[in-house]
C-alpha cells in the first residue's frame, strides 16, 4: 500500500505536469499530422519547428514544470512504446553478413564523431549524439540516447536538425548513386539501410530504386533500430566511468537507462506474437506521437538566435559522419561480396 502522503503528492505531481502536457500537445498535434503528410520532414522536426516559433512567446508559469517533464520523461516512455513495432526475428532475416556490415557502420559513425568533434572542439554530448543519429535511426537513435548523457535540449535540437538535413538529401542523392554504380538490388537495399537515418527517408530512397530494394532496405533499417540498446548501455558505461574517476558520487540505478531494458521487453513481448498487431501497432503510433509531443516540447525551451549561431559545426560534423558511415557500407559490402 502506498502511504496516503505520498499518494496525495504523486497526485498533486501529476496535476502538476498536466498543464505543460497539454500545452506542448497544441504543437505536437499538428506537428504530427503535418508529419503524416510530409514523412519526409517527419513530425519530431515539425514539432521541434513549431515548439521554437512559440519559445519567446509569454506563456502560463504553471505550464513550466509540465513542459520540462515532456522533454525528458515522456521521451523516454516514447523510446519504450516504440519496442512494440520491433521485432527481433528480423535479425535472422537480414542475416549475418548483413550484421557485420552494421557492425562497422557503427564503429565508423563514432569513430568519425569523435575524432572530428575533438578536432572541431565540440563537446562531448553533441558528437554522441550526431554520431548515433547518424549510426543508428535518426531522431531516435538520439531521443534515447539523450537523457542516458544526460544532454541538454539545445544539443537534441541542433543534432536532430543536422540528421534531418542530411536525410533529405539521401532521399535524392542515394537512388542517383545506385544507379550510376550499377548497384544490384540487395547491394542498394543494404547501402541505403545502413547509411540513410531516418525509416521514412530509407523507405522513400529505397522504393524509388527499386520495389526489391525498398524492401529488404526496411528490413535491414528495422535490424539497425535495435543497436539502440549495445549504444545506449555503452554511454551508460561511460557515464559511471566518468563519475567514478572524478569521484563524485553516483548511483547504478539513477544512471542505467532503464527505459532500455523496458524496450527490450517491449521488442520481447511484440516477438513472441501474444499481443493482437493492431494494439502492438497501436502501442508504436503511440510511440511515434509522444516523440512529436517531446520534441515540441524542447523546441518550446530553445533558443533560435543561439541554435543558430552554433549550428555551422554540428552539421559539418554530421557531414563527415554520413560520408563514412555511407563510404564504410559501401567497402565492407565488397569485401563480403555483396555487391
Amino acid at each position: 500500500m502506498i502511504p496516503q502522503a505520498r499518494f496525495e503528492r504523486r497526485i498533486s505531481m501529476k496535476r502538476e505536469y498536466m498543464d505543460g502536457i497539454l500545452y506542448a500537445m497544441l504543437f505536437a498535434v499538428p506537428a504530427y499530422v503535418l508529419g503524416l503528410y510530409f514523412p519526409i520532414v517527419g513530425g519530431p522536426v515539425f514539432g521541434i519547428l513549431l515548439g521554437m516559433l512559440f519559445a519567446k512567446k509569454r506563456r502560463p508559469e504553471k505550464t513550466e514544470s509540465g513542459i520540462r517533464f515532456t522533454g525528458k520523461k515522456i521521451l523516454q516512455y516514447a523510446i519504450i512504446l516504440l519496442g512494440f513495432e520491433m521485432n527481433l526475428f528480423h535479425v535472422v532475416e537480414v542475416g549475418e553478413q548483413s550484421l557485420y556490415v552494421m557492425v562497422f557502420t557503427l564503429a565508423a559513425a563514432f569513430l568519425a564523431a569523435l575524432v572530428v568533434g575533438r578536432l572541431m572542439g565540440l563537446d562531448r554530448d553533441m558528437t554522441a549524439l550526431v554520431g548515433a543519429g547518424t549510426a543508428i535511426c535518426g531522431g531516435s537513435a538520439i531521443a534515447a540516447v539523450a537523457p542516458v548523457i544526460g544532454a541538454k535540449d539545445r544539443d537534441v535540437v541542433i543534432s536532430i536538425a543536422t540528421i534531418f538535413f542530411f536525410n533529405v538529401i539521401a532521399v535524392f542523392l542515394f537512388p542517383f548513386l545506385g544507379h550510376t554504380m550499377g548497384m544490384s538490388d540487395q547491394g542498394f537495399g543494404m547501402w541505403a539501410g545502413t547509411a540513410i537515418n531516418d525509416t521514412s527517408s530509407v523507405v522513400a530512397a529505397g522504393y524509388a530504386y527499386s520495389h526489391d530494394a525498398g524492401a529488404y532496405a526496411t528490413i535491414v533499417k528495422l535490424t539497425r533500430t535495435l543497436m539502440i540498446v549495445p549504444v545506449c548501455l555503452f554511454f551508460a558505461l561511460l557515464v559511471m566511468r566518468g563519475a567514478k574517476k572524478s569521484g563524485a558520487g553516483f548511483s547504478l540505478r539513477r544512471i542505467f537507462p532503464m527505459f532500455v531494458l523496458y524496450f527490450i521487453v517491449a521488442c520481447i513481448v511484440n516477438t513472441t506474437g501474444i499481443l493482437p498487431a493492431e494494439l502492438s501497432h497501436g502501442l508504436g503510433m503511440l510511440g511515434k506521437f509522444a516523440i512529436v509531443l517531446a520534441m515540441s516540447a524542447i523546441g518550446l525551451n530553445t533558443d533560435l538566435p543561439s541554435l543558430v549561431k552554433n549550428g555551422a559545426r554540428p552539421l559539418a560534423l554530421g557531414m563527415v559522419c554520413w560520408a563514412a558511415v555511407a563510404v564504410t557500407s559501401l567497402v565492407v559490402q565488397h569485401a563480403l561480396g555483396l555487391l
